[in-house]
């Protein structure tokens, strides 16, 4: 499916290029001064899913291709931006071209790296983000209603929205972001219909030092995890440090390194993971001697839909799917094994396809 991204936002100086540049084989400029990142980079990311390796082994395909996000690096929002400060207007229209925000916040100390209001303070740090975001949106609903009034006289459709975007004006006026906004259905495609930033879904990204491995706890993580709760927004906590270290690791040396920390899995793994889930991704298998593949669909996509992923032809001349569930591809050690198990299904164009199905396509 076409690349959706995730825009990497934060005030200056929380990380945001060393956490681009461990995400990425992209080398963003990660110097210790506001504004060193202009132009927004960006990155395409690998979901490393153990799963491929192991359907790769029992079907002896030749390469293995993962599911891939794209990140795209925005330079540190600061006060005002909503009002053009420091090239606010740029970076905000950034964000407005991406599927979901990652919000990186400080939660370290440190005396070498500059704060850009002062001390650390996470929540405060969170607040003058979001408030830029909600009066954008502020600003644009403004901009919009007065033209939609005039058009909508006597039009049912068009009142409908004018009638929503005076319920998100309210709300932005409130503080509030339009994705604590609750709709009805309607509602809420006629919300989605606009580019609003405080519409997008965010991830919180919990910059910790290495002193808080490996339990990636701290009094401020703490803080983070209480606000994102009211929203209902996901936390992830990482250590850009230790994972810009394992980065330039070869790849033998990472597992070890990261045992010798205590920790199972790398940071990056478990944000490009929970980014997938930010993004409402999941993603079927395809396997065989040439290759096994991840492709990534939108949860509820039936199996006509996904089809045309690998290719438009296979999706109009669609038959039926056969599907195993990546457990029972195991147990079974391979698509021959699950058919003489029983395990094999057969799957009509309407099958709603599970993250982790195992599909073979069967078409004109």
């Amino acid at each position: 499916m076409p690349g959706l991204s995730c825009g990497i936002v934060g005030l200056p100086n929380v990380g945001k290029s060393t956490l681009f540049n461990f995400l990425t084989s992209n080398i963003a400029p990660a110097s210790n001064y506001p504004f060193c990142t202009i132009d927004p980079n960006v990155g395409i990311v690998e979901l490393v899913d153990p799963r491929l390796e192991t359907l790769s082994a029992l079907s002896g395909s030749k390469k293995i291709i993962y599911a891939t996000v794209q990140f795209v690096d925005i330079a540190g929002l600061v006060a005002g931006a909503s009002k053009g400060e420091g090239l606010g207007n740029k970076f905000l229209a950034n964000i407005r071209e991406t599927d979901a925000i990652l919000h990186m916040v400080r939660c370290f100390e440190s005396d070498e790296i500059i704060h850009v209001s002062g001390g650390v303070d996470p929540v405060r740090d969170i607040e003058v983000i979001n408030l830029e975001l909600i009066l954008s949106d502020l600003q644009m609903c403004q901009n919009i209603l007065p033209k939609l009034e005039k058009q909508a006289k006597g039009k049912k459709d068009m009142e409908a929205a004018v009638l929503v975007l005076k319920q998100a004006e309210e709300h932005l006026n409130e503080s509030k972001p339009l994705r604590s906004l609750k709709l009805d259905e309607a509602g809420d495609k006629i919300l989605k219909s606009y580019s609003f930033l405080t519409k997008k879904p965010i991830l919180y990204v919990a910059n910790v030092s290495d002193d808080a491995l490996p339990s990636y706890d701290n009094p401020y993580v703490r803080q983070v995890r209480e606000y994102a709760a009211k929203e209902g927004s996901p936390v992830v906590p990482i250590c850009a440090k230790i994972e810009e270290e394992i980065s330039q690791l070869p790849k033998e040396e990472r597992k070890e390194f990261l045992e010798s920390l205590g920790l199972d899995e790398s940071g990056l793994n478990k944000l490009v993971r929970a980014s997938f889930e930010l993004l409402g991704l999941i993603t079927y298998i395809t396997t065989g001697e040439i290759e096994t593949r991840a492709w990534t669909i939108r949860k509820g996509t039936s199996a006509q839909a996904a089809a045309g992923e690998i290719h438009s032809d296979i999706e109009k001349g669609f038959i039926r799917a056969e599907v195993v569930g990546y457990d029972d591809m195991v147990s079974c050690k391979g698509r021959v094994g699950a058919r003489e198990a029983g395990k094999a299904r057969s799957e009509g164009k309407e099958y709603i396809v599970q993250d982790g199905d195992v599909i073979l396509f069967m078409h004109n």
